[in-house]
């Protein structure tokens, strides 16, 4: 199953627009400044899905007690 399969094209969506950039122009050194924006926004990405977790954990808590 590859990224297309996961997340469909949605038109204008960066994911999308990113998925499209043409990687042959850039140098060695661009690309492992790409690499580490990836995974800073990958680690943005998973602190966010952190915070709903808890957020929803609870929220969840206190409606059990009531």
């Amino acid at each position: 199953m590859d990224l297309d399969e996961l997340f469909p094209s949605k038109p204008g969506d960066p994911l999308t627009e990113l998925k499209k950039q043409d990687l042959d122009p850039l140098s060695i050194e661009e690309l492992q400044e790409r690499i580490e924006a990836l995974k800073e926004e990958i680690a943005r990405v998973e602190a966010h899905i952190e915070r709903v977790n808890t957020h929803r954990s609870a929220a969840e808590e206190l409606f059990k007690k009531s």
